[in-house]
């Protein structure tokens, strides 16, 4: 039987990837202690490892498929293939941010203004790119944890990964730079994206993924109008082409289906009801195939 190995992240990713591929249709059970996540697809063998490491095992074959940061890929020069950006994070549908960042009362505006300094962070490599290609230098040096907590005594600055920057607000530090923007990626080895069948497999997973990915921005409404004012609830109306009107038995009566922002569904149901909707239904979606 064909098996792909796919490499999934441990850590800050992990609950939001799992949750993530039951959307998609993939039930993934994680045992205690254990590092070899069971997935109700016989097809596929998951290994469970921190993001930081995926990228060098799927370049060294050893994982046919992987998802980690857009920042580790980075660091760690993988030569992979890059099938997908999968816009998810920890906290919700944001990217991360790799930014350099200075105590709130310091004098330093610009990374140029670093030049000499020290700069702590755990993304040395990536760090030492971004200002050697500036032309500026600086010492970076591996931070073992806590970063936010280092300068100015034990760091001019710091390169910090961040979604919010609530972190460096609350250890009273500004934000000068960004260095890297990073999502999750989907990336396979060269060898395993020559084959047929990996890559085929790999293709429909990201097509179950995205489809996730997009009905969690999205929900269903459904709703009763009346003809006469069907007109005013349809330019109220967003759809993904246009909505699904259907008749009902009573005349001059249809059943409206649209799929819309769960952003705006607050406000939005609101307006319908005053536009002359009636029975308005609010369904969550799992996935979304355009």
């Amino acid at each position: 039987m064909n098996k792909l190995k796919l490499g999934l992240p441990a850590g800050s990713l992990q609950n939001t990837t799992l949750d993530m591929f039951k959307k998609a249709g993939y039930n993934i059970h994680i045992g205690d202690r254990s590092y070899y996540p069971y997935i109700d697809d016989d097809e596929i063998e998951c290994v469970l490892m921190r993001a930081q490491e995926i990228p060098k095992y799927v370049e060294d074959q050893v994982l046919d498929v992987g998802l980690t940061g857009k920042d580790w890929i980075t660091e760690t020069e993988a030569d992979v293939v890059e099938l997908a950006d999968l816009n998810y994070s920890k906290r919700g549908l944001r990217p991360v941010r790799l930014v350099l960042a200075v105590p709130q009362d310091s004098l330093f505006q610009k990374a140029e203004d670093l030049e000499g300094k020290k700069i702590a962070t755990e993304l040395v490599e990536t760090t030492r790119r971004y200002f050697a290609e500036k032309g500026i230098s600086v010492n970076v040096y591996f931070s073992w944890g806590a970063t936010e907590v280092k300068p100015p005594l034990l760091a001019d600055a710091i390169a910090e990964l961040t979604e919010t920057g609530r972190s460096l607000k609350a250890n009273n530090l500004k934000v000068i730079e960004t260095l890297l923007v990073s999502t999750p990626r989907v990336i396979m080895n060269h060898e395993s994206a020559k084959d047929p069948w990996k890559l085929k497999k790999v293709e429909n997973m990201i097509t179950l993924l995205k489809g996730a990915l997009l009905a969690e921005q999205k929900v269903m409404l459904k709703m009763n109008v009346h003809s006469d004012n069907l007109p005013k609830v349809i330019d109220l109306l967003p759809a993904l082409r246009r909505p699904t009107i259907s008749n009902l038995c009573a005349d001059n009566w249809v059943a409206v289906e649209s799929v819309v922002d769960e952003k705006v569904v607050r406000t939005l149901i609101c307006e319908l009801k005053e536009a002359g909707a009636e029975g308005i239904l609010e369904f969550p979606m799992n996935k979304i195939i355009p």
